[in-house]
Formats: structure tokens, C-alpha cells, sequence
């Protein structure tokens, strides 16, 4: 260890830490975190505990060795999907989250050292990794327990591992993460919290739980968008597609949203039924189908799943957004897999992989393979919604490693049905199409959406992820993150802007068929733009344009999936309630940014949302690109 040791350069009280252990073990390959996982190569179940004050031994989680990987289940519902009220700040620089001392009532310091304390106990593994990939990220490690090791190794292959013999000398961390699961028994009541501690050159993540949704995942995400808000850039929260057609057009396509809104399923391929067609929807009451037949789909090739790095060193005179994946694995949730055949490109990957991969909340028979839609079920007897798989870059098909310009940015939102007797904000037509300053406000208010399975949530109404969907990992100040969107837009002034609706549309339900079908059109089209004719404002001004028709593969789609107030059930009495129901969310949410601190522009789109202006006032401040 002290060879590897030298390597670093650390604070004192971290080297504390390695040096204390009673063992350190680094990592120098995959094969062997997976090895660690279950503690020995004879293993094939293993309990994760702890020792924990008071309260004795305590079982964390279950892990099963099957023939395709390493399958993690927790004991308790709750920690199989992430907390959305889990993130504190430890530190005093500027923030808008909730700190420790607030919640609390004392400095996160004692804490801090009661961690280090417990940890210097521990056998302990540390992994070393580039938060934000190999060219544009940060040195990072990560200190776990050893008995944690699957937590280890699920860290490693959604960032960029390093084996510790390519370290290089004077490797120094931006970004440490501290795996400490006790503590949510003996200091926060049972619950996932992750404290973030920004030092003047390292950021520190405190994760007290064992799901690593909220720290390995999201947690790393902090640390960029920390670094970026010092830096003046972002990583958008997007997944980033190449759209091949059959004609030979390309298109990058960016799809932003709150979890939930369609990011994984805009880089899979349509899902479509036995003969071709799509469904693109059935009517609630009536249980009428609608099909779309797509003989020949457009070859896709993903860029990003999750977390687009927009990196100033990358922007060139395009004058589009250009971006890179900033992840070196993807966390997908795999709720829609409820039945062989439902996505083949992943299932065969899943179910026959090159290498072990990590699963989590999926039944599993120990040397069987588990198979991913066999949900682990809850305590009350349904499937959990969030079955999760972690799938390394580098198995996933046509993958795209460099830099792309982005053509389209879309928005999606989880939307519920829409009736004249129960209206909501569910009348989003199939696509619509965004002024810039419209697409701005999207992402600054950025809705979380109708039933979103992937976070613990106990509202029942319309709720806010912030801005650009990504604020519930931000550590930072809301203003300053608004002000780069902006800034951003402002900039890629050749880049178009949709907003896509998955779920319902008014009184059908619809699934994700409107991105599948929305991707399809729009890289047909290429880069050919929309004539004003082919264009009618939206009866909702905050939803712009919508399509007057749409026709793919030869195939009308019903204006009825375009404007949802030509829906029977809907009728204008029903969008209109709804709309209502929206601006008033976005007007109460919106309002908040409204402060000195927001750059001018951005308080002018503001003004003109709260003061009901029309459509061609939006325009007026950033022109639009039809």
C-alpha cells in the first residue's frame, strides 16, 4: 500500500485514513472488484451488514452470483429507488440546498471525523476513477468498507475506473467519496442522505446508504456541476442520440427532462408489436387503438444516456451545443421490461453479457441467470419500480465515443390524462416546437411529471426538478445555474428545440411512442426547416408551436395526437383547465428566479410569462430558427 501510496497527493487526514486501515485493498482490474464483491470466488450469496450502536447487526443487502452478473436486492422498499430529499451541504459556501447545520443544528465537522474515525477501523477498498470521462475529467477515489465492494465496483463501471498500476504520480483528487452506511441508522433515522463538503479543491461526498443511486450516480453528477458552476459551463441532464434514416440523413438529437421523461428510452429503438407497428395509442375510455406501421426505422447511435458534458474545450464556431458523454457506464431503469422480447437489443446484452454486470432490485437464483424482467417485489406485492442495470459503455451497440454537435435539444414530460371532468396539465400534443426563450423556461421550471418511478415521492400534483432537470444534484445557487442554461442557449443559436410528452396525451394513453415516433419525423427531415404554414401557435402559448400534420413512412398521424383540444373527451373546456393548471405552476415557479442576479434577458422571458404575452413576444427576444 505505501507504494501505491505515493502515488497520490492527499490531505493528511485522508492519508490518516489509508494508513490506520487494518487493510487497503486498490483495485487493478474489473474482474477483481467483482472478485471482492462476494469476498471470496467460492461465494455465491453474501449479506452486506454492519454493527451498528445500539441497534446491533443490521442487513443492508443481499448479493446473488449469477452466471450474468452480480444481482444486489435491499431488505427495506425504501432503499431501492433514491431519496429525493437526501442531499445536505456540509460546508458554508453559497448554496440554495438545505445544509446539515440547518437540518441539524451543529457544524458537519464532528460528523466528518466521526466518518473518518469509523472508517480507519474498516478493511477498507479505494478506487480510483475520472469523474466526467478520460479527456475532460477530474481525478477521484473512492474510500469504501470492503464488504461494500459491489458498491465499489457498480461506481467503477458508471465512471471511468483507473487500475491502480495506470494511476499516474501526483494523481490528486478533485472529488472524494466516503462510503459510510451505518451512519443513517445512528445519525439520520434510517433515511439516504449524502453530504456534500466543498473544500477549496476537493469536493467531498459523504454517502451514509448503500443504494448508490444518490451518490455514485448523482453524487459524482454534483461534483461536476460543481466544478462547471465555478467554471462557468454545465452538464446537461440528457441523453444524446445520432439518428441515421434509411435515406442516409443524420441527426444528433439531445432529450432533456426530470427523471422519468424518456431520456434511456430516446436512444432505444421503438418498441414495436410483431408486426411492425407501433401503438401509438389507446383510448381510456374507449380502449380504441391507434397504430403507426414503420417498415424501416432509422439506425441509432447513442452519444449519451444521462449526462451530457458540455465542456467549454469541446464548443467550437458551430454555433450549436456540442457534447460527450460524462459517464462511463449507464444506470438503467428497466421497469418497462416486464416480458421476454420487449427490448431485444438489451435483453440479449443483459441476458448473455461479455462480462459480469451489477443488477439491482431483480429476483435471483444463485449460479441461474437473472433474467430482467423478473422484478424484485415490494412488501406489498407488487414489482418494484425501479429495477436497475449498470451497462458499461462499451457493450452498448454503434456507441458513439467523441464529441458531437447537437442538431435538436427535445424536452420530455411525464404527463397524466387529460379530461373535460379531470383536466391536467396532460395536453401536450405529441411535439411541439419551442422559441429558444421558451425552451429556456422548460428547463428552468423543468416539471418532474405524472407517477415518475424512479424517486421516492409522496406529492401527488405537479412538482418541480429545477433548472435544467438536474437541480436536485446541484450544490450551488439556482440563479447561477440559470444564468448558464441561458447563456448557453444564447450561444447555440443553430440548434432547434421540441417538447415531447410520453405517457398520456389528453385521453390516451401513449407511452413513450411520441419521442419514438417525434425521433423518426425529425430526422427525416434532417436539417430542413419548418415552414410558418406547417405551424399553428399552440392554444397554450408556453407550449408554442404545435404541428398542423405530421406524416411518417407515408402515415398521417391523427391531429387529435397533435392538438390535443380536438379530442372528444378533452374539447377546449378541458385543455383549457389545463392550461390554466400549467401556467399557474410555471408562474409560481418561474417567479422565483425573478431576481436582480438573473441576467436581464432571462428576467425579460420571465416578465413576459407572468404578464400572459403572446407567442411572437417570446420570439421577439431570441429569435427562432424554424
Amino acid at each position: 500500500m505505501k507504494d501505491y501510496l505515493s502515488k497520490f497527493i492527499l490531505a493528511d487526514e485522508v492519508k490518516d485514513i489509508l494508513q490506520e486501515a487494518a487493510h487497503v485493498t486498490f483495485p487493478n482490474s474489473r474482474a477483481e472488484l467483482i472478485d471482492l464483491s462476494f469476498g471470496s470466488k467460492e461465494c455465491t450469496n453474501f449479506d452486506v451488514t454492519y454493527e451498528v450502536p445500539g441497534i446491533g447487526e443490521v442487513k443492508e443487502a443481499t448479493l446473488t452470483c449469477c452466471k450474468n452478473g452480480v444481482v444486489v436486492n435491499y431488505p427495506e422498499d425504501y432503499m431501492r429507488r433514491r431519496d429525493p430529499d437526501s442531499m445536505l451541504i456540509g460546508d458554508d459556501s453559497d448554496t440554495d440546498k438545505p445544509t446539515y447545520k440547518e437540518e441539524y443544528g451543529k457544524d458537519f465537522e464532528p460528523l466528518r471525523q466521526e466518518t473518518f474515525d469509523w472508517l480507519k477501523k474498516q478493511d477498507l477498498v479505494v478506487v480510483c476513477f475520472k469523474a466526467g470521462g478520460y479527456k475532460y475529467g477530474y481525478d477521484a477515489i473512492l474510500i469504501a468498507p470492503m464488504n461494500a465492494a459491489f458498491f465499489a465496483c457498480a461506481l467503477s463501471d458508471l465512471q471511468c475506473f483507473i487500475p491502480i498500476e495506470d494511476v499516474p504520480d501526483g494523481f490528486m483528487p478533485r472529488a472524494i467519496v466516503y462510503l459510510a452506511p451505518p451512519f443513517r441508522h445512528t445519525h439520520f433515522e434510517g433515511k439516504q442522505k449524502v453530504v456534500h463538503n466543498r473544500l477549496y479543491n476537493t469536493h467531498e461526498v459523504f454517502s451514509y446508504n448503500l443504494y448508490p443511486g444518490p451518490s455514485a450516480k448523482k453524487g459524482i453528477y454534483a461534483v461536476l456541476l460543481d466544478i462547471g458552476e465555478r467554471e462557468n459551463w454545465v452538464t446537461a441532464h440528457a441523453s444524446t442520440v445520432k439518428v441515421i434514416t434509411p435515406y442516409d440523413n443524420e441527426i444528433v438529437i439531445m432529450h432533456e427532462g426530470a427523471s422519468g421523461g424518456g431520456k434511456s428510452e430516446m436512444i432505444e429503438p421503438a418498441h414495436k408489436l410483431k408486426d411492425s407497428r407501433i401503438l401509438l395509442g389507446e383510448n381510456l375510455a374507449t380502449k380504441e387503438q391507434y397504430f403507426l406501421e414503420l417498415v424501416e426505422s432509422s439506425e441509432l447511435h447513442p452519444v449519451t444516456d444521462d449526462m451530457a458534458l458540455c465542456h467549454p474545450k469541446m464548443q467550437n464556431n458551430s454555433h450549436k451545443l456540442v457534447v460527450q458523454d460524462a459517464e462511463n457506464g449507464w444506470f438503467l431503469r428497466l421497469d418497462h421490461i416486464t416480458s421476454y422480447g420487449t427490448s431485444p437489443q438489451y435483453e440479449k446484452i443483459f441476458i448473455q453479457p461479455k462480462e459480469p454486470l451489477i443488477f439491482f432490485n431483480i429476483q435471483a437464483v444463485p449460479e441461474a441467470t437473472c433474467l430482467v424482467w423478473e422484478h424484485t417485489f415490494d412488501s406489498d406485492g407488487k414489482p418494484s419500480p425501479n429495477p436497475r442495470a449498470i451497462l458499461p459503455r462499451r457493450f452498448v451497440p454503434d456507441i458513439v465515443d467523441e464529441p458531437v454537435e447537437v442538431d435538436v435539444r427535445s424536452f420530455g414530460v411525464r404527463t397524466p390524462p387529460c379530461t373535460k371532468e379531470k383536466p391536467s396539465y396532460g395536453i401536450i400534443g405529441l411535439m411541439h416546437i419551442l422559441p429558444p426563450a421558451l425552451a429556456w423556461l422548460w428547463r428552468l421550471v423543468a416539471p418532474r411529471g405524472y407517477n415518475n418511478p424512479s424517486i421516492i415521492s409522496s406529492a401527488t400534483g405537479m412538482t418541480s426538478e429545477g433548472v435544467g432537470s438536474y437541480w436536485p444534484f446541484a450544490t450551488g445557487k439556482k440563479i447561477k445555474q440559470a444564468n448558464l442554461l441561458l447563456d448557453q442557449i444564447v450561444n447555440s443559436t443553430y440548434t432547434r428545440y421540441l417538447l415531447i410528452p410520453n405517457q398520456h396525451i389528453g385521453g390516451y394513453h401513449v407511452g413513450f411512442n411520441p419521442q419514438w415516433v417525434a425521433r423518426e419525423y425529425i430526422a427525416r427531415r434532417g436539417s430542413a426547416q419548418f415552414k410558418p404554414d406547417q405551424l399553428i401557435e399552440a392554444r397554450c402559448n408556453i407550449l408554442g408551436f404545435a404541428l398542423d400534420s405530421l406524416k411518417v413512412d407515408g402515415q398521417y398521424v391523427r391531429k387529435a395526437f397533435l392538438q390535443p383540444e380536438k379530442q372528444q373527451s378533452v374539447g377546449t373546456e378541458g385543455y383549457d383547465k389545463g392550461a390554466e393548471i400549467l401556467m399557474e405552476f410555471f408562474k409560481k415557479e418561474a417567479s422565483q428566479f425573478n431576481t436582480p442576479d438573473l441576467d436581464p434577458l432571462g428576467r425579460k422571458i420571465i416578465e413576459c410569462l407572468l404578464r400572459d404575452a403572446p407567442l411572437s413576444d417570446y420570439l421577439d427576444l431570441i429569435p427562432m430558427r424554424y
